[in-house]
């Protein structure tokens, strides 16, 4: 048999709360010197209350001051838009994270920015289009007045020419650089100017030089004759090179004969002989009257006061001109008629 059942106790009932004071509504500390609109109420925290959210709504610069958006303007205050180009407004957006208020800027002028960034940048393209543009037309203009403008064009009459010595025609010349008049000078070609001038007869060597703005500098190397050669019944006349420059009837005076013939038999005797008077001095040149050499190693010269020098072959030509120097410069020598130097270091005087 079951034991009898004990009752269970019965569940205590709740103590019912006592009843919840109303507690009065804080009034909020007036402002001094501010009023307070008409039909505000003092009390926070009021349900339907437009403050209750006061804490979270954002802020909004109205003039000088910074009110919540939710908010009305206070009465007898005026309220002014903003001119769209002005200082930017700072808004305090809505709360973030952490209960922290998110800061933006609102740009009420990004328009008039953006324009005045456009326009400089077509500023700039402009200038630059117009500098290139101008660059260029400086250019083609330099280039047409220096190779086709006549401004630059060479005149015959400021041509210079200098250094015709005694065989070159300077008439010869002066028509050659007549080919190239009102040609601009930057496109006279002076190289081919140059080989036309060394064609002449009697010209060694020559320069051209442009003077600006439209003349010329010639300058030229005559072949100065230094011998006369029989030849045909006249003389040719020779430069230190053995070219023939000139031919005359009769040897100028001051110019030395040379006696031997310009055919091949006498080619080795006739450049034994200009080896010779080319390494005379130009005192010592004047006084030869006369040069022969049957061969090459027996070259005579004859001076014009009569006196004969034996020279031999054309070796030692720097020491046998310092020796025959010094020999006719001894007072003993006056009256020689002979001077020996074909051996130099033993020459003999009679």
């Amino acid at each position: 048999m079951r034991p009898p059942s004990r009752p269970r106790p019965a569940a205590p009932r709740p103590t019912p709360a006592p009843p919840r004071e109303e507690q009065p509504a804080r009034s909020r500390p007036a402002t001094p010197g501010r009023a307070r609109p008409a039909g505000t109420r003092d009390d926070v925290g009021t349900p339907g209350h437009p403050d209750d959210d006061i804490a979270t709504q954002p802020l909004v610069l109205r003039g000088s001051e910074l009110a919540r958006t939710g908010s009305a303007p206070a009465a007898g205050t005026s309220t002014r838009e903003r001119p769209a180009t002005g200082p930017v407004p700072f808004v305090r957006g809505p709360v973030g994270g952490g209960g922290r208020p998110v800061d933006r800027v609102v740009s009420t002028g990004m328009a008039d920015r953006l324009a005045e960034k456009s326009a400089m940048r077509r500023h700039r393209l402009r200038n630059r289009v117009l500098g290139w543009a101008g660059g260029v037309l400086v250019l083609v203009t330099a280039v047409w007045v220096a190779l086709f403008s006549p401004l630059l064009g060479a005149d015959p009459a400021k041509v210079e020419i200098s250094g015709e010595g005694t065989v070159i025609d300077i008439a010869e010349v002066q028509q050659v650089i007549g080919g190239v008049a009102g040609v601009p000078l930057p496109r006279v070609d002076t190289i081919g100017l140059r080989d036309e001038i060394l064609e002449l007869n009697g010209v060694r060597d020559v320069r051209i030089l442009r003077e600006w703005p439209d003349g010329l500098s010639v300058t030229l190397e005559s072949r100065e004759p230094v011998a006369a050669v029989p030849h045909e019944g006249a003389f040719a006349l020779l430069d230190r090179d053995g070219v023939q420059v000139a031919t005359v009837e009769a040897v100028p005076e001051g110019l030395p004969a040379i006696g031997v013939t310009l055919d091949e038999g006498g080619a080795r005797s006739l450049r034994a002989a200009r080896i010779v008077l080319n390494a005379l001095p130009p005192e010592l040149q004047a006084e030869v009257a006369e040069v022969t050499a049957p061969t090459q190693d027996a070259v005579t010269m004859t001076l014009r006061d009569g006196a004969v020098v034996e020279w031999g072959n054309d070796e030692d030509a720097a020491l046998k001109v310092r020796v025959l120097q010094a020999l006719r410069g001894l007072p003993e020598n006056q009256g020689a008629k002979l001077y020996d130097v074909s051996a130099p270091t033993m020459p003999i005087t009679r």
